[in-house]
């Protein structure tokens, strides 16, 4: 029997875990290294610097949440606050988002793969940190996926001489890596393995905290020795439900993601309920009701779980029933982040998802670490910059997720992609529970997203199709091809002694079974 299978954006990310793998390790070994090799081979999606959830299932006992997202700062206000906007292009569309000093939030990822580490892992953690010693020793080239978004965030990553010094092409420092530039990431790869060797306490409390603090201190952020010192992984019981033939848990509350995707599929459920016919894939009928869950699920989410601070409360029986009719008297016409899958032979599930927002446009030091830009984001800051409570969880729509069918087949998966996390996520799970998709075929079929009274489609779907939904809904954009912009839904499989995978084309994804 294979040893496991194992999908993430990147090819050196799904290396490292499969190197462990065939090594004798388990998922959460695995998914400890590929945490590190994401970090360089990834740079603008994943860093020590930024935050992230594991959603853990050890055999034969029930599944356990790690949050270690980021958090708030204990002050949000500063005389001199360094903290302005840049214009992100994604081609088709632009994003604003902020940098500077003062958009970092509390970093959780370190302490987050420590816990993980002490309770479930089986491996030396200076074995977990080799893969990606050896990716920097070798360099790493930068693929065509990594470099559209070096492209993208191209004005983070240019605004420091230091960054630009470390991912420029050939020298020239206007220019970020291309596609098929070698670069080499001594700087953090060193980093890492002295956090590996050192423990947790070396980011939270000594050299590099103090880096942290002295950067904040003299250009304008807001962190503290105090709040880096007491942050703290929290295990947390996750969110369970079930969808027809499928027993689902995902991230809870106070991330929001996985609470809006029960929230969509159960009302999804109730609305398809009355004629007991599942409607094929990209038919107009079953496009139009997926339309329908993401608008009543954002308009819940701001009319209810946003006024009463209660995202848990979005999930009672007499809400769902309130938006379900609303539904039915409804005429008919009418950011970075990235994601790991593992499933060990034993039967370990590992789903990590990490982010560092797009980063804040500085390196700390001589540590090769951008830290996050979690405060500058608009999606996690609903109500206004600065206007967020001391000291708490930041809220997410990073929702790893496992999957257990009543046949017995298990499956791991998540995604990045900000606000469209919750809705790939959704569309996968539909296309495995309701159409009988294969997971390669579930995670590569087209998509949509609905947000603000805006409709984006995947040009895949059958161009009558689309022309139905862009009558429904006048404010809309069809892509012209698939893309990043829908998420990157990295997923495996495990049937028995079958597994399966695929890694999302529209974030680099790669997956490999590890014989």
């Amino acid at each position: 029997m294979a040893k496991g299978i194992v999908a993430a954006g990147h090819e050196l990310t799904v290396q490292a875990a499969e190197w462990v793998l065939a090594d004798g390790g388990n998922a959460f070994d695995a998914a400890i290294a590929a945490f590190y090799a994401a970090c360089l081979a990834e740079p603008v999606l994943a860093s020590p610097g930024g935050g992230g959830f594991l959603l853990a299932k050890q055999v034969d006992k029930t599944p356990v949440l790690y949050d270690f997202f980021v958090q708030t700062p204990g002050q949000n206000k500063n005389d001199s606050l360094d903290f302005f906007p840049i214009v992100a292009d994604f081609g088709e569309i632009t994003q604003e988002f902020h940098i500077g000093q003062a958009s970092i939030a509390v970093p959780g990822a370190i302490r987050g793969i420590f816990d993980v580490y002490r309770d479930l892992a089986s491996m030396p953690m200076r074995e977990l940190v080799k893969p990606c010693m050896e990716f920097a020793s070798q360099g790493i080239e930068t693929n065509a996926f990594q470099a559209l978004i070096f492209d993208i965030i191209a004005p983070i990553f240019l605004h420091s001489p230091k960054v630009q010094q470390h991912y420029s092409s050939q020298g020239v420092t206007d220019k970020l890596l291309n596609s098929g530039d070698i670069f080499y990431p001594y700087q953090l790869a060193n980093t890492l393995e002295a956090i590996a060797i050192e423990s947790d306490r070396l980011f939270y409390e000594g050299e590099i905290a103090q880096d942290i603090i002295h950067a904040c201190d003299t250009g304008g952020g807001l962190l503290s020795a105090e709040d880096l010192k007491t942050y703290a992984c929290i295990k947390r019981k996750p969110l369970a439900f079930n969808y027809k033939n499928c027993h689902i848990t995902t991230n809870p509350a106070p991330s929001s993601g996985g609470t809006l995707i029960a929230f969509a599929l159960q009302l999804l459920e109730k609305i398809s309920s009355s004629s007991g016919v599942i409607e094929p894939f990209g038919c107009y009928q079953s496009l139009h009701e997926l339309v329908l869950s993401m608008e009543y699920t954002q308009k819940a989410r701001l009319e209810h779980a946003l006024a009463n601070d209660n995202l848990q409360s979005l999930l009672d029986a007499q809400l769902l029933n309130k938006y379900t009719a609303e539904i039915s008297s409804r005429a008919q016409s009418f950011r970075g982040t990235t994601h790991i899958s593992i499933i060990d032979q034993q039967g370990n599930m590992a789903g990590l998802t990490l982010s560092n927002g797009e980063g804040c446009g500085y390196m700390l030091t001589d540590t090769g670490i951008m830290l996050n830009n979690m405060l500058g984001e608009q999606d996690l800051n609903p109500q206004g910059f600065f206007n967020w409570q001391t000291k708490q969880r930041m809220t997410s729509m990073m929702a790893p997720s496992l999957m257990i069918f009543a046949d017995g087949r298990h499956v791991v998966t998540g995604s990045g992609g900000s606000n469209r996390i919750r809705t790939a996520l959704m569309q996968v799970m539909l296309n495995l529970i309701d159409h009988a998709m294969p997971v390669k075929q579930a995670v590569l079929s087209p998509r949509l997203h609905f947000e603000q009274d805006f409709l984006n489609i995947e040009g895949q779907f059958d161009a009558d199709i689309i022309a139905r939904l862009q009558q429904d809904y006048a404010k809309n954009h069809v892509w012209s091809d698939a893309n990043l912009f829908f998420g990157g839904a990295h997923s495996v499989l495990q049937d028995g002694r079958h597994f399966s995978g695929a890694g999302d084309f529209r974030r680099g994804g790669v997956f490999k079974v590890v014989a």
